[in-house]
């Protein structure tokens, strides 16, 4: 489905929320939407890696990193792994690395940037709790809306309109 944040935020205008635009886009899918599922991290990518190996059929997958430009909590092979499971897309408050190859993946990915270094997996981090970056909440459970005019939160799953 083509996501069109201008339009779902003319539709419903008194329920999203609209990020800062301070994401640039790296995955082969320019746009992307579906239940949010959280991590809050810092430098260590263990349970990004975690749940990119499990079922993301109709879900965005939300890292807090903080916002940490020294380390790269994604790459490209969990980038695939993501896709492998169905993932809708990735956000991350926070770099990621392996850029060329992302780009041909077929998932959709927005970071704040990219850095080569990778990140020292330690077991730490948590999921599926709110997280707060760019000016909204990410709740476990809500919806993100995501294409190339910027990202969007509704408690409730939009429908994109005819």
């Amino acid at each position: 489905m083509k996501i069109s944040t201008p339009d779902l935020c003319d539709t419903y205008p008194d329920s999203v929320t609209i990020a800062e635009p301070i994401f640039k886009s790296y995955g082969a899918k320019p746009s992307f939407g579906g239940q949010i599922v959280t991590v809050k991290c810092f430098e260590d990518n263990s349970r990004v890696k975690e749940l990119a190996a499990t079922d993301g059929n109709g879900k965005v997958m939300v890292v807090d990193g903080e916002g940490s430009l020294k380390r790269a909590l994604l790459g490209d092979l969990i980038a695939d792994n993501a896709r492998e499971n169905n993932w809708e897309g990735i956000i991350i408050f926070g770099c990621i690395r392996d850029v060329d190859v992302i780009a041909k993946i077929g998932i959709g990915v927005k970071a704040l940037n990219s850095i080569p270094l990778k990140t020292e997996r330690k077991g730490q981090g948590e999921k599926n709790v709110p997280v707060t970056f760019a000016g909204v909440t990410f709740n476990p459970g809500e919806y993100v809306y995501s294409d190339a005019t910027g990202i969007i939160v509704s408690s409730a799953e939009l429908k994109m309109p005819e």
